[in-house]
Parts: structure tokens; sequence; C-alpha cells
């Protein structure tokens, strides 16, 4: 894995960084263009999205910690994008979500999307927490890389998603980073 520092991971011509308030607008673009290249692994649909207010979208943007939203850039451009959310309930906050996971259909297999992927379980391995993930059960990229990152199925929900009235199961994935004896990813 690239080391994560909390702040930076570069790769040969990309930097995944944090996302701040400064990337809003980069973000509110990037995030319509994989609602609308992906609808099947986004529980949003562009409209939801038009309907929400820019300081919540702000708050997925930048979120404050132990919230975390990453960004994939290639120069200026930004690329891809990555969110940890943590549980904030009392008897919920031992888990965290893996979500928003989206990179560019260009950058795909370029190993982006897997340092993306790496560096939030790595943030979520200083929170010691559950990571949980879902992906649609035709989704089989993105399906082997939770796998091969150590994710392991806990369920599938039926129809979690319904687009244009057909159902997308998901399967529910999940990553104990609670304890120091997993393996390191």
């Amino acid at each position: 894995m690239r080391r994560w520092e909390g702040t930076i991971v570069e790769l040969a011509e990309t930097i995944v960084r944090p996302l701040t308030a400064a990337d809003l607008d980069a973000f509110k673009a990037l995030r319509l263009e994989a609602l609308q290249d992906s609808p099947e692994a986004f529980g949003a649909s562009p409209a939801d999205e038009d309907a929400f207010e820019t300081s919540f979208i702000l708050g997925r943007c930048a979120p404050p910690p132990p919230g975390l939203t990453l960004g994939a850039f290639d120069d200026q451009t930004l690329i891809g994008m990555a969110a940890y959310v943590p549980e904030s309930g009392l008897k919920t906050r031992h888990k965290a979500k893996l979500v928003s996971v989206y990179l560019k259909p260009s950058w795909r297999k370029s190993g982006v999307g897997r340092a993306m992927v790496e560096a939030i379980i790595a943030h979520a391995r200083q929170q010691r927490v559950i990571l949980q993930c879902n992906a649609t059960m035709h989704n089989l990229p993105a399906r082997r890389l939770y796998h091969a990152l150590g994710f392991v199925p806990y369920g599938v929900e039926r129809d979690a998603l319904v687009i244009d009235g057909q159902g997308f199961d998901e399967e529910l994935l999940m990553l104990d980073l609670r304890g120091g004896n997993e393996a390191e990813t």
C-alpha cells in the first residue's frame, strides 16, 4: 500500500489528497458526472443532488474530522473521489462507511482508484473502526478491489436500488480495523 500520512498520496501522474472548501465546484461537477455515468453505484440521482443545499454539499466535500473526502487530481483536474463517513451514535460509532467512490472512466485500471480506497482504509485504521461499503452485484471491478483489500461480505441487500423499474442487488462488505491483527493492506 502507498503510505497514507493523512495528507497526500503521490502517484506517477496524480495526487490523492483531502478535499477542501476550495474544491467545492470541482466536487459538485464530478459528483454529477458520477451520478450520470454510474447511476447504479450511487443512492442519489441527479435530481436528488440538485435539491441539496450548498452547505450540505460542502459538508460532504470537506467534512469535519474524522470524516474525510479524498480527491484524485491529474494536474489541477479532479478525476476521482472517495469518502469516509463515520457513524456518530453512541451505539454505532465503532463503524464507518466508505462511500462515493468514483473515478473517471479514462482513469480506471490505472491504480488511482485503489490508491484512494487504500488511503481511506488507512484513515479508518487510525480511527479503529469497522469500515463498511456496498457494491452492486454486477460491479465486478469494485467488488474484486474490495475483496482484494480485505473486505468480506456480510450480506446481500435485494433491490437496494431501483432504477427505471430495474432492481439492483448490493453486496454488503466490511473490514474490521479495530484490533490491529488484520492483514496489512
